[in-house]
């Protein structure tokens, strides 16, 4: 009985989904990149400035497919996550959560009440941040870029990219579409070598 039972639940095991990505207690995936901390904004940004790396906030929620995407298809990417990994402090923020969080302009709220205020509608949402926030600004208003949505491989590798590198500024003649159209034209061409 014993044997047929272990037969049982190898067979059950096996027609099991596999997931590509882990999922936390509160439904959302999970990266080893992202950061758990205590979701006050002017901290987090002091620790991401004091191991040289970029802010990112992601915002993502329960169910979202396209989250599901891009953590199964798209972040898993070796270029991808190493890069994320080596560059960026990465604090997840649940569009329905509880947890309390601090702004840059001090304000304080649920991560659901707080992502209201920022006007934050879809999911998944990545707003990059950049090394210093001016006093009273929110962190959507400090924001150097925002990805909204799911994108390819590319187009994310290349946004993160872009604002890793700072081309951003205003002095930079080359803004992200122009940037992101070069760089398919180069990964295009060196294919073809």
């Amino acid at each position: 009985m014993t044997r047929i039972f272990a037969i049982l639940l190898a067979v059950v095991g096996l027609s099991a989904p596999v997931a590509a990505a882990n999922i936390g207690d509160d439904g959302l995936h999970k990266a080893a990149w992202m950061r758990d901390t205590f979701l006050d904004m002017a901290e987090d940004l002091e620790e991401a400035n004091a191991e040289g790396k970029r802010l990112v906030l992601m915002v993502e929620q329960r169910g979202c497919i396209y989250c599901k995407k891009m953590h199964e298809e798209v972040y898993p990417d070796e270029a991808i996550s190493s890069y994320i990994d080596e560059n960026f402090f990465v604090v997840q923020l649940n569009l329905h959560g509880s947890r309390e969080m601090v702004d840059f302009d001090g304000d304080v709220r649920s991560e659901r009440e707080m992502l209201r205020k920022w006007g934050i509608l879809f999911t998944p949402t990545v707003i990059f941040l950049p090394e210093e926030v001016e006093d009273g600004k929110t962190a959507p208003q400090a924001a150097v870029a925002t990805m909204p949505g799911a994108f390819q491989k590319g187009t994310t590798l290349d946004m993160y990219t872009w604002v890793n590198e700072k081309r951003y500024a205003m002095d930079s003649e080359e803004d992200f579409q122009r940037y992101h159209a070069r760089r398919i034209q180069e990964r295009a061409a060196a294919k073809e070598d």
